[in-house]
Protein backbone atom coordinates (compact mmCIF):
# COMPACT_ATOMS: atom_id res chain seq x y z
CA UNK A 1 0.00 0.00 0.00
CA UNK A 2 1.36 3.39 -0.92
CA UNK A 3 1.45 6.34 1.41
CA UNK A 4 -1.57 8.57 0.73
CA UNK A 5 -1.50 12.32 0.32
CA UNK A 6 -1.85 14.06 3.74
CA UNK A 7 -5.54 14.76 4.43
CA UNK A 8 -4.67 17.91 6.39
CA UNK A 9 -3.46 19.60 3.24
CA UNK A 10 -6.27 18.36 1.03
CA UNK A 11 -8.96 19.43 3.50
CA UNK A 12 -7.45 22.90 3.67
CA UNK A 13 -7.16 22.94 -0.12
CA UNK A 14 -10.87 22.11 -0.47
CA UNK A 15 -11.76 24.92 1.95
CA UNK A 16 -9.68 27.44 0.03
CA UNK A 17 -10.91 26.43 -3.43
CA UNK A 18 -14.53 26.51 -2.33
CA UNK A 19 -14.08 29.96 -0.79
CA UNK A 20 -12.24 31.06 -3.95
CA UNK A 21 -8.94 31.89 -2.22
CA UNK A 22 -6.84 30.72 -5.14
CA UNK A 23 -3.41 32.08 -4.20
CA UNK A 24 -3.42 30.24 -0.88
CA UNK A 25 -4.92 27.14 -2.52
CA UNK A 26 -2.03 27.10 -5.00
CA UNK A 27 0.46 27.26 -2.12
CA UNK A 28 -1.25 24.32 -0.41
CA UNK A 29 -1.26 22.43 -3.70
CA UNK A 30 2.49 23.00 -3.96
CA UNK A 31 2.93 21.57 -0.45
CA UNK A 32 0.85 18.55 -1.44
CA UNK A 33 3.12 18.05 -4.43
CA UNK A 34 6.20 18.17 -2.20
CA UNK A 35 4.78 15.82 0.46
CA UNK A 36 3.25 13.15 -1.78
CA UNK A 37 5.01 9.98 -2.79
CA UNK A 38 5.10 9.67 -6.56
CA UNK A 39 2.74 6.84 -7.46
CA UNK A 40 0.14 6.56 -10.18
CA UNK A 41 -2.68 6.82 -7.66
CA UNK A 42 -1.23 9.95 -6.04
CA UNK A 43 -0.63 11.48 -9.48
CA UNK A 44 -4.31 10.99 -10.30
CA UNK A 45 -5.32 12.47 -6.96
CA UNK A 46 -3.07 15.49 -7.52
CA UNK A 47 -4.37 16.04 -11.06
CA UNK A 48 -7.95 16.03 -9.75
CA UNK A 49 -7.00 18.71 -7.20
CA UNK A 50 -5.31 20.75 -9.89
CA UNK A 51 -8.37 20.42 -12.14
CA UNK A 52 -10.66 21.57 -9.32
CA UNK A 53 -8.51 24.64 -8.85
CA UNK A 54 -8.51 25.50 -12.56
CA UNK A 55 -12.24 24.94 -12.89
CA UNK A 56 -13.08 27.17 -9.95
CA UNK A 57 -10.64 29.83 -11.18
CA UNK A 58 -12.16 29.97 -14.68
CA UNK A 59 -15.72 29.79 -13.38
CA UNK A 60 -17.18 29.86 -16.91
CA UNK A 61 -16.80 26.27 -18.04
CA UNK A 62 -20.34 25.10 -18.60
CA UNK A 63 -19.20 21.50 -19.07
CA UNK A 64 -17.38 21.30 -15.74
CA UNK A 65 -18.90 19.17 -13.00
CA UNK A 66 -18.70 21.86 -10.31
CA UNK A 67 -20.35 24.62 -12.30
CA UNK A 68 -23.58 22.65 -12.66
CA UNK A 69 -23.68 21.22 -9.14
CA UNK A 70 -25.68 22.58 -6.22
CA UNK A 71 -23.03 22.63 -3.50
CA UNK A 72 -25.61 23.05 -0.72
CA UNK A 73 -27.62 19.89 -1.38
CA UNK A 74 -26.19 17.42 1.14
CA UNK A 75 -28.15 14.48 -0.23
CA UNK A 76 -26.87 15.10 -3.73
CA UNK A 77 -23.29 15.49 -2.49
CA UNK A 78 -23.60 12.21 -0.58
CA UNK A 79 -24.89 10.52 -3.74
CA UNK A 80 -21.94 11.87 -5.75
CA UNK A 81 -19.53 10.71 -3.06
CA UNK A 82 -20.89 7.16 -3.21
CA UNK A 83 -20.66 7.27 -7.00
CA UNK A 84 -17.01 8.37 -6.87
CA UNK A 85 -16.22 5.75 -4.22
CA UNK A 86 -17.67 3.04 -6.47
CA UNK A 87 -15.15 4.12 -9.13
CA UNK A 88 -12.36 4.06 -6.55
CA UNK A 89 -13.24 0.46 -5.67
CA UNK A 90 -13.72 -0.67 -9.27
CA UNK A 91 -11.04 -3.01 -10.60
CA UNK A 92 -11.76 -1.80 -14.11
CA UNK A 93 -10.03 1.51 -13.42
CA UNK A 94 -6.27 2.01 -13.40
CA UNK A 95 -4.54 3.30 -10.26
CA UNK A 96 -4.33 6.81 -11.73
CA UNK A 97 -8.12 6.87 -12.23
CA UNK A 98 -8.74 5.51 -8.73
CA UNK A 99 -6.69 8.35 -7.28
CA UNK A 100 -8.59 10.85 -9.41
CA UNK A 101 -11.96 9.59 -8.18
CA UNK A 102 -10.69 9.36 -4.61
CA UNK A 103 -9.93 13.10 -4.66
CA UNK A 104 -13.46 13.84 -5.83
CA UNK A 105 -14.92 11.53 -3.18
CA UNK A 106 -12.90 13.36 -0.53
CA UNK A 107 -14.15 16.70 -1.85
CA UNK A 108 -17.75 15.49 -1.70
CA UNK A 109 -17.10 14.40 1.91
CA UNK A 110 -15.75 17.84 2.89
CA UNK A 111 -18.19 20.07 0.98
CA UNK A 112 -21.22 19.55 3.25
CA UNK A 113 -19.10 20.56 6.25
CA UNK A 114 -17.93 23.85 4.78
CA UNK A 115 -19.74 27.06 5.70
CA UNK A 116 -18.61 28.68 2.44
CA UNK A 117 -20.41 26.09 0.36
CA UNK A 118 -23.70 27.40 1.72
CA UNK A 119 -22.65 31.04 1.45
CA UNK A 120 -21.39 30.71 -2.12
CA UNK A 121 -24.07 28.41 -3.51
CA UNK A 122 -27.67 29.07 -4.36
CA UNK A 123 -29.44 29.40 -1.03
CA UNK A 124 -32.84 28.36 -2.35
CA UNK A 125 -34.45 25.96 0.09
CA UNK A 126 -31.73 26.34 2.73
CA UNK A 127 -33.11 27.11 6.17
CA UNK A 128 -31.46 29.24 8.85
CA UNK A 129 -31.13 26.09 10.96
CA UNK A 130 -29.15 24.35 8.22
CA UNK A 131 -26.91 27.40 7.87
CA UNK A 132 -26.32 27.38 11.64
CA UNK A 133 -25.51 23.66 11.63
CA UNK A 134 -23.05 24.15 8.78
CA UNK A 135 -21.36 26.98 10.66
CA UNK A 136 -20.95 24.80 13.76
CA UNK A 137 -19.51 21.97 11.65
CA UNK A 138 -17.17 24.34 9.82
CA UNK A 139 -16.00 25.85 13.12
CA UNK A 140 -15.25 22.38 14.51
CA UNK A 141 -13.42 21.45 11.31
CA UNK A 142 -11.36 24.66 11.47
CA UNK A 143 -10.44 24.02 15.11
CA UNK A 144 -9.31 20.52 14.19
CA UNK A 145 -7.23 21.92 11.33
CA UNK A 146 -5.62 24.50 13.63
CA UNK A 147 -4.79 21.82 16.18
CA UNK A 148 -3.22 19.61 13.51
CA UNK A 149 -1.22 22.54 12.15
CA UNK A 150 0.09 23.44 15.61
CA UNK A 151 1.04 19.81 16.29
CA UNK A 152 2.86 19.71 12.97
CA UNK A 153 4.85 22.81 13.86
CA UNK A 154 5.83 21.53 17.30
CA UNK A 155 8.84 19.35 16.79
CA UNK A 156 11.13 18.13 19.53
CA UNK A 157 14.49 19.87 19.49
CA UNK A 158 17.41 17.59 18.74
CA UNK A 159 18.92 18.38 22.17
CA UNK A 160 15.94 16.86 24.01
CA UNK A 161 16.25 13.63 22.07
CA UNK A 162 19.89 13.18 23.11
CA UNK A 163 19.21 13.93 26.77
CA UNK A 164 21.09 17.26 26.80
CA UNK A 165 19.47 19.92 28.94
CA UNK A 166 18.78 23.30 27.42
CA UNK A 167 20.01 26.46 29.12
CA UNK A 168 17.41 28.49 30.98
CA UNK A 169 17.19 32.26 30.54
CA UNK A 170 19.95 33.99 32.53
CA UNK A 171 21.94 30.76 32.98
CA UNK A 172 25.59 30.76 31.90
CA UNK A 173 26.54 28.36 29.17
CA UNK A 174 29.82 27.10 27.78
CA UNK A 175 29.48 29.46 24.82
CA UNK A 176 29.36 32.41 27.25
CA UNK A 177 32.84 31.54 28.54
CA UNK A 178 34.35 31.34 25.06
CA UNK A 179 33.62 34.99 24.35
Amino acid sequence: MTKPIPKVYTTRFFQLVTSRQFAEAERILERVKQKMHVTERNRGYFQALYGMLLTQKNNDDRYAFLSGTNLTNKKLLKHYRHEFLSHVDSRLHAEYDRGFFEAWADYMRILPKLEVSIASGNNKGVTEEEVGEARVEAKAEEETMNQIRSEEKEKEPADEKTGVELAKPGQSTLSDFTK
